[in-house]
């Protein structure tokens, strides 16, 4: 039996409620990286082309307040 057949087997004993982690687990594993590298790469020149006003970062700790975890 091969691998491919072991998991498929396997899967019918996964509970459906942990389906879902299968799913995004599998689905992570067959991404396609240099689409993932080409996105990565226009989001950090997006960020280096953005105004310096829309760069402003906000501290920790206001978030932390805002979320009401201070």
């Amino acid at each position: 039996m091969s691998n491919k057949e072991k998991i498929v087997a396997l899967l019918d004993n996964v509970p459906d409620y942990k389906m879902g982690y299968v799913w995004a687990y599998i689905q992570g594993l067959t991404a396609d990286e240099e689409a993932d590298d080409l996105f990565c790469e226009r989001m950090i020149e997006n960020y280096k082309n953005a105004p310096d006003e829309d760069k402003e970062g906000v501290p920790l700790e206001a978030c932390l307040k805002e979320w009401g975890l201070d």
